[in-house]
């Protein structure tokens, strides 16, 4: 039997939210079917939106001392402040959204090079929580930088 095969585009509007589509095909012919029951189609499809997000940081502070191996001073360094912001730039709402961050907080020999203050939250809930038990730290190696011009 002769088949056709085509692609359905469909456009949704940001202020009607659907959980489905329900397409309906019939094929028509100038010819006598034996069976014409079997030229309509009814399809429904979930409808699964494509979330838009956008997400960006920033600190106030750019620059940092770094120390030769040895002479680190004990005690907190500059206090710091970093913000990070989750924007839906999309018109579907998004639900269920879980930002994960590493902090890097040890250096060479096991050194802390940063610990966390206090955390502000805009709405959404933040959770600070050490790395398990089963989960490998792996310290950041001394860098070494005299081979750099600069």
């Amino acid at each position: 039997p002769p088949q056709v095969s085509f692609t359905l585009e469909l456009e949704f509007s940001c202020s009607i939210l659907l959980d489905r589509a329900e397409v309906t095909l019939q094929a028509t012919s100038d010819s006598t079917e034996a069976i014409p029951q079997d030229n309509v189609v009814k399809l429904s499809v979930p409808i699964r939106y494509e979330p838009n997000l956008f997400l960006s940081s920033n600190t106030n502070l750019h620059r940092y001392e770094v120390h030769p191996l040895g002479t680190f001073i004990h005690g907190s360094g500059p206090e710091f402040t970093t913000t990070v912001k989750v924007q839906n730039l999309g018109c579907y709402p998004i639900q269920n959204v879980t930002l994960h961050m590493a902090l890097p907080a040890l250096g060479h020999h096991q050194a802390t090079i940063l610990s966390v203050t206090h955390v502000l939250a805009e709405n959404a809930t933040c959770v600070l929580q050490p790395p398990d038990e089963g989960t490998q730290v792996v310290p950041a190696p001394p860098e070494d930088l005299q081979h750099m011009d600069r």
